[in-house]
């Protein structure tokens, strides 16, 4: 058994025993932590930091860096490349932010009472969750193609004349951003189900009782309670928007005449640093791209203190 002496302020010295119990607890609980926290330091915490140094420096292609200070940024603020590319990814962001919306009212349709075959449903909106990124990217490439493409095939079987929807500008980006919306649904979908079934029943009830109908009580009941969920859903689809990436280099690719239309911020920093080699220049877009979403977060997070109801 340890004693330690302390003083306090006014008052005479006193002794804090220090349990050989207890010192063998925090041992054990730093030897179970330290996995995950050198997990952490070295998947997370040295690359962020070791990006932001070489977001000052210009990298040769065999390695070397040398210390340019803030003319990496400077590229970064006045490219008209990068300009493009945020534009396209600020775009693709608000086109997935469509999918919370579609994703309430899907579970909402799951949660009605007498509904066959729920699981089947849940199983089906689910699937894209757990496919990878690429195999949704080339299945949807092939349904896409403008010369032999199933979406195509259906269009001339109603008489209606076939689309290059990849290779086109005006329509490239809008086709990814269908497409992941499809893909982002499941996730949401399952997190408003749980959230619905936790909207006490009595609350309806009694606002059926008053005359109110089933949009003014899904509007008054279910979404301020079930904001929370809304809200944490709203900041994980942006956070992941802004990083997309898989979607693009698959269903466009860089030979594409569309991929300037369509070329997001993920896509612009791996050309940058693996097709380019200019390892310092990409390293300051997505260091800039991760700023601008955690200002990002940080607005979504001040602003749903007028919105989110908790408890």
């Amino acid at each position: 058994m340890a004693t330690e002496t302390m003083t306090a302020a006014g008052s005479g010295p006193r002794t804090a025993v220090i349990d050989n119990g207890t010192r063998r607890d925090w041992l054990w609980a730093a030897l179970f932590l330290a996995p995950m926290a050198i997990g952490l330091a070295v998947f997370y915490l040295w690359p962020v930091l070791a990006t932001f140094y070489y977001s000052f420096t210009r990298m040769g292609v065999f390695g070397g860096a040398t210390w340019v200070g803030l003319d990496n940024y400077i590229k970064v603020l006045t490219s008209p490349k990068v300009q493009r590319a945020l534009v396209n990814t600020l775009l693709y962001t608000a086109v997935i932010i469509c999918s919370i919306p579609i994703s309430l009212v899907i579970a909402v349709l799951l949660e009605r009472r007498g509904l066959k075959f729920v699981g089947l449903f849940r199983l089906m909106f689910f699937l894209p969750v757990i496919t990878l990124p690429v195999a949704i990217g080339w299945l949807w490439k092939i349904l896409l193609n403008g010369n032999y493409g199933v979406v195509n095939a259906i269009l001339n079987d109603f008489g209606l004349p076939g689309y290059p929807w990849l290779a086109q500008s005006s329509t490239a980006l809008a086709a990814v951003s269908i497409v992941g919306v499809w893909a982002s649904i499941g996730y949401p979908v399952v997190l408003f189900v749980a959230a619905l079934k936790g909207v006490p029943r009595d609350l309806h009830e009694a606002a059926e009782i008053d005359g109110a109908g089933p949009v003014r009580r899904f509007f008054s009941i279910t979404i301020p309670v079930i904001s929370p969920t809304i809200f944490f859903v709203t900041v994980l689809t942006i956070i992941g928007a802004l990083q997309m990436f898989d979607l693009v280099y698959v269903m466009i690719g860089s030979q594409n005449p569309a991929i300037a239309d369509t070329e997001t911020v993920i896509y612009l920093f791996y050309r940058t640093a693996f097709i380019d080699n200019d390892k310092g220049l990409a390293s300051a877009i997505v260091f800039s791209l991760m700023i601008v979403v955690m200002l990002l977060t940080a607005f979504q997070f001040r602003l749903q203190r007028r919105w989110v109801h908790y408890g």
